[in-house]
């Protein structure tokens, strides 16, 4: 799972821009189809994130299991480094979440 929080925060950060020019402007029928495919490929993208971040932790918890259940193809190396990686990606996606809601209430505190 590769979480680019830095990415995805730019990408925010355009979609905010985008959001205050054509707040200035009448919106057109083909600017709201096209911010309602950004906002598509934007929930599928974050959609898609969230669901890698729980098979990792799903599949960490697979081996933590198999290793405690004493299976030999399993080694405590593998379960320790499975179960960084869920917890690493766990975090990446708690502070892209948090950039979110910090970029929701910049766009709410907005004046009109």
């Amino acid at each position: 799972m590769d979480v680019k929080a830095n990415s995805l925060y730019q990408e925010m950060q355009s979609m905010i821009g985008q959001a205050r020019l054509q707040a200035s402007e009448m919106p057109q029928p083909q600017q709201i189809q096209e911010s309602q495919n950004s906002a598509n490929e934007f929930s599928s993208m974050l959609k898609g994130a969230i669901e890698g971040v729980n098979d990792m932790q799903m599949q960490s918890k697979e081996l933590q299991r198999a290793f405690e259940m004493g299976d030999q193809s399993v080694s405590l190396a593998d379960v320790m480094v499975a179960k960084e990686k869920s917890g690493i990606a766990f975090e990446a996606t708690v502070q892209v979440r948090n950039k979110v809601l910090e970029a929701y209430k910049q766009v709410m505190n907005m004046p009109v």
